[in-house]
């Protein structure tokens, strides 16, 4: 049986699949030691020019909460010792972290999107186009 969580995701992945947008990311479990750099590769293929990438974290039996969004004009996000590069050259959007802690070990999720997170009272939709959120997943264990 799947949580709500679960659910959500599938639906998400589900309806991911139109207008030929893409993320692959580093798959399966990846295992670094505490103090070390840790590396998640994400890769995106879009048909805009103004992307939108976002990270997500995943603790056990937690809900997922975004961790690192990017964009054209923040190309180089930071959030407690995380950081991503948005590179549009390389549609590479790869997250690192220069210290891993076991507290880090999650499942983190890269998400492409035109969906913003600011605006006036929630989200805001850029109407380019009718994207829908792509997500992956990788595992880190300490």
């Amino acid at each position: 049986m799947f949580s709500a969580t679960h659910s959500v995701l599938v639906i998400l992945l589900i309806l991911g699949g139109t207008n030929g947008d893409s993320v692959n990311q580093t798959e399966g479990p990846v295992t670094v030691s505490e103090g070390a750099l840790m590396t998640l590769n994400c890769t995106y293929q879009t048909t805009y020019s103004d992307s939108y990438l976002f990270w997500y974290v995943q603790h056990l039996n937690k809900a997922p909460q975004l961790l690192l969004k990017g964009s054209t004009t923040n190309q180089r996000p930071e959030h407690e010792g995380f950081q991503a590069t948005l590179v549009q050259s390389d549609s590479s959007f790869h997250l690192q972290k220069r210290a891993v802690q076991a507290s880090d070990s999650a499942v983190y999720y890269c998400a492409l999107s035109d969906t913003v997170t600011q605006g006036c009272g929630g989200a805001e939709h850029k109407p380019k186009g009718s994207r829908r959120l792509k997500s992956g997943r990788a595992i880190f264990s300490p």
